[in-house]
């Protein structure tokens, strides 16, 4: 590991205990920044509600941590947005945010449109389809943004348990990420979860970041972190353990191959050979391939869009 790291993680890997609640409250009234927290959703009827009432009891009506808690909906057939919107989130279609721009299915296309339809200084992410959620997630990745302005992005650390075994989640985080970031951006080598979904950094940040429109966007995101504002400005704190819904391994191989082509073009930004990942399924004849297009389109960082700049000057 690289001496910089060495030092990252002395000085940049916290716990959420080394904030108390408190202590990040008197930090937000003094600078007077304000807290939007987006969870981007598809189909998650089961978990969203719970999700939302916990930050809403903790961090809203209990602590006035979070300003403003925005449930984006991609498209989801279940009641996804009736739960969202009776557990007091304000829930948002992905199709009427920027409707200029005809949307494309992915998890970073929802991350993307949502600087669009938040006002935070500080946007904090989280997953819809976590189980078990505690406020210490919010507070934890929010809580350096508040306290320490040398601080643009932070992401959650936990535990990630896959059945009855302790740590065995995050399969391509290890298979694809972490190989991938310690060959080719070794600086970012020392976080523990560089694909989880739950992080906070400051609005002017992300504005200037490209989203890749899929499954790549947090890769991307971390590495475009690191050349505009240097390792020293992103952190991570250990939140305990996240608890969620697994998918299984041909979609984590779909995953695998959005983050590859996330890092392909970081890499060289050159032609991209074939931007398919064929995949096989035992029918009743033997193996039957199935081919899934790769992520390919990656949303201009928001700065450039015409209605965000409008909004800003307005």
């Amino acid at each position: 590991m690289l001496e910089e790291v060495e030092r990252w993680l002395a000085t940049r890997s916290w716990s959420v205990a080394d904030r108390p609640l408190h202590g990040v409250l008197a930090a937000k009234q003094r600078s007077g920044q304000s807290v939007s927290v987006v969870l981007p959703a598809l189909n998650e009827e089961e978990t969203v509600g719970d999700i939302v009432a916990v930050i809403r009891r903790d961090l809203v009506r209990q602590a006035p941590l979070v300003d403003e808690i925005v449930v984006v909906d991609s498209g989801s057939t279940d009641r996804t947005a009736e739960v969202a919107a009776a557990a007091g989130a304000r829930v948002v279609h992905r199709d009427s945010v920027l409707p200029r721009i005809p949307a494309l299915p992915g998890k970073g296309e929802v991350l993307w449109r949502s600087l669009l339809a938040t006002s935070g200084d500080i946007v904090c992410f989280v997953d819809a389809d976590l189980r078990e959620f505690s406020s210490d997630f919010v507070l934890g990745i929010v809580g350096p943004l508040l306290t320490d302005p040398d601080v643009d992005l932070v992401k959650a650390m936990y535990d990630r348990p896959l059945g009855g075994a302790a740590g065995q989640g995050g399969r391509v985080t290890e298979l694809m990420a972490r190989p991938l970031l310690n060959m080719h951006w070794p600086q970012l080598a020392g976080f523990v979860q560089p694909l989880g979904g739950e992080y906070a950094a400051r609005r002017s940040l992300l504005e200037q970041l490209p989203f890749p429109v899929g499954y790549g966007v947090e890769l991307g995101m971390l590495v475009d972190a690191l050349h505009l504002v240097g390792l020293d400005a992103l952190a991570q704190v250990d939140v305990g353990v996240r608890r969620h819904r697994h998918q299984d391994g041909q979609a984590l191989g779909r995953m695998a191959a959005a983050i590859y082509r996330t890092a392909q073009l970081r890499l060289a930004r050159g032609h991209l050979v074939r931007p398919a990942l064929t995949q096989f399924e035992r029918g009743e004849d033997g193996f039957e391939p199935r081919t899934y297009p790769v992520d390919t389109e990656e949303r201009p960082p928001m700065v450039e869009i015409a209605e965000y700049a409008h909004r800003r000057v307005a």
